[in-house]
């Protein structure tokens, strides 16, 4: 399992990743609502640990940007916030569950546990294309039964492809699926993502023709 947890106080963030690390689950800690969304545009995870009063913004704020990015992502509040007003306002703003400080690092990591089991027992649609799988609502991948640890852009990108059912994408509309149109993109990240889906994959997995731009190397199965 692999969690994103959102906490400004380094104190606080430093104990959690080592308590959760020793539960055997993987932290990446940020300290802002920038940062955590960075994370997700780059990273994929079983669930997010979220503080509320955060530097930049209050921590609903990204809680409902975080719903719009990634409606199935298991949310844990983490908050001292502790009446029953703060934890209805959470829950009722998109949170799957609550727990108040101070909390016990093992009750952390057992209701995480169960937010990801919870998530995996209605896991959505997958995709088969050749000998790959995907499955993009819990981020996993397969190549002829292997796991493959893709990015969130890498699964995104084969994703868009898959979608277009054989068809060519465009460079240009690839950018825009991937980014949106108010994001700033480097030059050549297309180019990156698809150098490291394909060293992952294979070279057929993505072919390219000049003019047309982008396709799935495997046929959509049925």
């Amino acid at each position: 399992m692999r969690v994103l947890l959102v906490e400004d106080d380094e104190l606080i963030g430093k104990g959690i990743v080592a308590g959760l690390r020793r539960q055997g689950i993987a932290v990446q800690h940020v300290g802002t609502a920038a940062q955590a969304q960075a994370a997700q545009m780059e990273e994929l995870f079983d669930a997010m640990v979220l503080d509320l009063g955060l530097p930049d913004c209050d921590g609903l704020e990204l809680l409902e940007v975080v719903r719009a990015f990634e409606p199935g992502l298991p949310v844990l509040i983490l908050s001292a916030r502790d009446s029953v007003e703060h934890r209805l306002q959470g829950l009722h703003g998109g949170a799957d569950d609550y727990l108040v400080k101070p909390f016990d690092l093992r009750e952390l990591a057992a209701r995480l546990h169960a937010l990801v089991r919870r998530t995996q027992g209605r896991a959505g649609h997958s995709i088969t294309a050749g000998p790959l799988r995907l499955a993009p609502e819990s981020g996993q991948a397969w190549l002829s039964g292997e796991a493959v640890t893709l990015s969130r852009r890498e699964m995104d990108l084969l994703a868009h492809l898959a979608a277009a059912k054989g068809g060519w994408i465009s460079p240009e509309r690839l950018n825009e699926r991937l980014y949106g149109l108010n994001e700033e993109v480097l030059s050549n990240a297309l180019n990156v993502h698809i150098h490291n889906i394909r060293r992952k994959l294979g070279a057929q997995a993505i072919e390219t023709a000049r003019g047309l731009g982008y396709r799935l190397g495997w046929e959509i199965a049925a």
